[in-house]
């Protein structure tokens, strides 16, 4: 089995996400942003939350699912806390999602009001042949 080779590595720097070792960009393809993290103050996450969906769609993203109490079957890190699950029809959607000022305007508040151990993109495979 052949696979396309479209792997990058990112950098996170401030607001903005920059590739290294670029490949193909793979435009035609979903991607999911998987995000942990443990809320501190409910409060001010609540702000975050009500600001979120409506630039989720803004960028054509979908909801697909949060869980407070994921099961790990096995690793050494087991994951505590919140995971969240959503998903982009591209990456070019992801990315000016994240880079938005207003995306990060609102996730001050998600700043404010979670430990985020992370906020991850993670690639869609092209359809079987």
């Amino acid at each position: 089995m052949r696979r396309a080779k479209h792997r990058r590595m990112s950098i996170v720097s401030g607001a903005g996400v920059k590739n290294i070792g670029r490949g193909p960009f793979m435009n035609d393809l979903p991607v999911y942003m998987i995000v942990n993290l443990h809320v501190t103050d409910a409060d001010t996450y609540r702000i975050y939350e009500k600001g979120f969906f409506g630039l989720l769609k803004k960028y054509e993203g979908h909801f697909v699912t949060f869980d407070d109490d994921p099961v790990t079957f096995e690793g050494l890190a087991p994951r505590q806390g919140r995971m969240i699950i959503f998903q982009f029809p591209t990456e070019e959607k992801a990315r000016n999602w994240f880079d938005d000022p207003e995306c990060q305007l609102l996730s001050e508040n998600r700043r404010a009001g979670t430990k985020l151990e992370f906020l991850t993109m993670v690639r869609g495979l092209p359809p079987r042949q």
